[in-house]
């Protein structure tokens, strides 16, 4: 339904208004009449679409009935085509008339000027914007959707910025130099105090900002009457930035107009430009006070009419009263009336995580102490995928070398851009500036949140997975589904940060699962849990860590005659238990019993989560070692634990029983992959990760590749 405003008419004196093309204006036939007055006539000139609605139906004009009642209920409405060449150009005039009389006893003269005023995005989610017949002030998920998408800018494009603060708001060029202009000094909560948000603006910053687009037609001298006021809401103000260089391409004149303090801008058309382009930056990803909806309109004010002296009052000292004594100035104390709005709704885009399954684009890893051969592991593992290695420093990880656990890397994406992410956790160790000194950069973003409750083990991100697309019950997630370790279903315990929960919640596009992890030491979910791709079935398969198809295959190889073959073979000082003294260890059994019923736990949240099928699932063979009060821990290297580039593993070795020559742990594991396609290399991490509770998962991280599949087209 078109927008409506009322338009009130006189008898005395001609009415001029603006019409905007596409709305409609009802006339106040009835208000305007003479007091004898019973029926009325009503004409336009050709530009000027005229419609009589009286007794509930609407009659276009001219018709068959010349005169029609004054009855409640009759309203006359017009709209208009296009914009006028001249101001006033189009006529309505309304005759009045009594019982039978021929002759009007009065008229009612509307003069009208209609102007285009239309506030555009890229609704259509095409990567352009472009004119829609689509509602704009909404937004809708689903292949069918309308609605444009916003990204958070924040990436760093100039690489030669400095940390900023949050009062810093200069704009400068790419290379550094040129004017500086002011931007909004409001700063996202999420983001740590040193953390250089407002970067230097420059052509590539434009880039990662949405376009909003202002078109005006019609005589520009209507707008010396008038004035068009782009604003937007106090709620969404400090989600938001625009920029607008008005008709100039000099990166000096682009300036901060809309964000933070400023709720309003006027935009004064050009005299040789229909088209008033804006860019739009978010500067917040949705999470549990905000939805990620932002509206912007632009309103259309008409200026009061200059009071004749006449009608002037003065305004007594008394409130409520009025004196005839005085005049005030025209238009004193009358506002700006609104004729029109157009509103926009953009969404800002999610956070995205990538499964495991997903293309390898860079692996990264750490530097450390006596983790060479490791670090050259990796490094062979990457060639092999022709995937770039970065190594992170000594001097930049200071002997932190569970890079998984501080940094989860992922995506933005809106149809004209999409860029990676790097999502910080609050763990806050070692590695605490690696991502905004070494990651963050030009179309390389960065967002964090921080637990002030105190972090704890379960929010480093070897707590944080995400499985590949499934489908569950008919209900669709194409970008897989979050996977979160938790302390249930034990009252107490350790649980992930609410900030980083909510974050995770809030972007909607990858509902997590809560799984029961804190029956580890450690309390991460990779060391129970992996994904790898498989050509069959679902395009996967999760591994499970699984005591029991271990106790099975070393009793199987027991029963082969093996029951000496010993675990650890060529470690030097690190006990060295037999089959059979493992089989013996009723404590260790006992123990494992315990973790098995953990694992299955979580496998029955996992099936129905996911809707997995036992076929899905593959059982590793993995034991646990420690107590109930201090959770497990891998008795030997945790094989779920593994670095997975495209059909390409990075497991770590177990050093299992040697039977045949073969370590009979390996060959397990290989038989269980190697069918999918899957190449199985073994990593000897014991010394330099395993001993210290983790594995090769934990001290390797992967920037992958995005999902095919647009966000924007599912439906939550």
């Amino acid at each position: 339904m078109a927008q409506q405003r009322r338009v009130q008419l006189s008898t005395q004196r001609p009415t001029s208004t603006v019409c905007v093309l596409g709305t409609e204006l009802s006339l106040d036939v009835c208000g305007s009449a003479p007091k004898d007055a019973v029926a009325f006539h009503v004409q336009g000139t050709p530009g000027v679409k005229l419609y009589v609605v009286h007794e509930t139906q609407s009659v276009k004009l001219p018709s068959s009935v010349c005169r029609w009642p004054l009855a409640a209920g009759t309203e006359v409405l017009l709209a208009m085509d296009a914009p006028s060449k001249d101001v006033g150009d189009e006529k309505v005039r309304i005759s009045y008339f009594r019982e039978a009389g021929g002759v009007p006893v009065g008229r009612a003269m509307l003069y009208l000027t209609c102007v285009e005023v239309s506030l555009d995005t890229d609704a259509n989610r095409s990567g352009a914007v472009s004119r829609t017949l689509l509602d704009k002030a909404t937004w809708t998920w689903g292949p069918d959707g309308h609605g444009a998408i916003l990204l958070v800018n924040c990436d760093r494009d100039d690489p030669k910025a400095e940390t900023l603060d949050n009062q810093d708001t200069a704009i400068r060029s790419y290379a550094g130099t040129g004017t500086s202009h002011t931007r909004n000094p409001l700063f996202p909560m999420f983001f740590p105090p040193d953390f250089p948000f407002l970067q230097p603006f420059s052509p590539p910053d434009l880039k990662d900002m949405s376009q909003m687009v202002l078109r005006t037609r019609g005589p520009r001298t209507i707008f010396a009457g008038h004035r068009l006021l782009l604003h937007v809401d106090f709620s969404d103000a400090d989600k938001v930035g625009v920029f607008y260089g008005g008709n100039s391409i000099a990166l000096e004149e682009y300036k901060h107009v809309l964000g933070g303090s400023k709720l309003a801008y006027t935009v004064k058309p050009s005299r040789h430009q229909e088209e008033s382009v804006f860019y739009v930056e978010g500067l917040a990803f949705p999470d549990v006070s905000f939805s990620g909806l932002v509206a912007f309109h632009v309103t259309l004010l008409e200026s009061p009419e200059k009071v004749p002296a006449a009608w002037g009052v003065r305004v007594s000292h008394n409130r409520g009263e009025q004196s005839p004594n005085a005049v005030p100035t025209p238009s004193q104390g009358l506002l700006e009336t609104p004729i029109f709005t157009d509103t926009v709704v953009f969404r800002v885009a999610p956070w995205i995580m990538t499964p495991n399954t997903a293309a390898p684009l860079e692996v990264f890893v750490c530097s450390v102490d006596n983790n060479e051969d490791f670090v050259a592991a990796v490094g062979a593992m990457a060639e092999k995928t022709k995937c770039p290695l970065t190594v992170c420093p000594l001097l930049e990880n200071r002997q932190d070398r569970w890079i998984q656990d501080e940094v989860e890397f992922g995506y933005v994406q809106a149809p004209h851009k999409t860029f990676p992410v790097v999502f910080d956790s609050p763990r806050d160790r070692g590695l605490k500036d690696f991502p905004v000194k070494s990651i963050l950069g030009p179309d390389f973003g960065y967002v964090a949140r921080q637990a002030p409750e105190g972090a704890s083990s379960l929010d480093s991100f070897g707590n944080l997975e995400v499985s590949p697309p499934v489908t569950v019950q008919g209900k669709e997630y194409p970008l897989g589904r979050i996977l979160i370790g938790s302390s249930f279903p034990r009252f107490g315990g350790r649980r992930m940060a609410k900030a980083v929960k909510d974050f995770l919640v809030a972007q909607q596009v990858q509902a997590p699962v809560e799984l029961f992890s804190d029956w580890l030491h450690v309390g991460h979910v990779d060391e129970f849990l992996s994904f790898v791709p498989a050509p069959d079935r679902k395009g996967f398969r999760l591994l499970l860590a699984s005591p029991s198809a271990c106790y099975q295959l070393l009793k199987e190889k027991q029963e082969e005659g093996f029951g000496e073959a010993v675990m650890f073979e060529g470690l030097k000082e690190v006990s060295k238990p037999t089959i059979n003294e493992i089989l013996a260890n009723e404590g260790l059994r006992k123990f494992n019993n315990y973790v098995q019923s953990c694992i299955n736990w979580n496998r029955d949240i996992l099936k129905r989560a996911l809707e997995l099928a036992e076929s899905d699932i593959l059982d590793i063979p993995q034991l646990f070692r420690g107590n109930v009060a201090t959770g497990a821990e891998a008795f030997f290297p945790d094989m779920v634990n593994m670095l997975v580039l495209g059909r390409h593993l990075g497991i770590p070795k177990p050093f299992g029983p040697l039977v045949g020559g073969q370590c009979c742990l390996e060959e397990r594991v290989r038989a269980l992959l190697e069918p999918l396609g899957l190449t199985c290399t073994f990593i000897d991490d014991y010394f330099s990760y395993h001993i210290l509770s983790g594995e090769v998962h934990c001290g390797t991280n992967v920037r992958r590749k995005p999902f095919a599949f647009k966000w924007w087209h599912m439906v939550p």
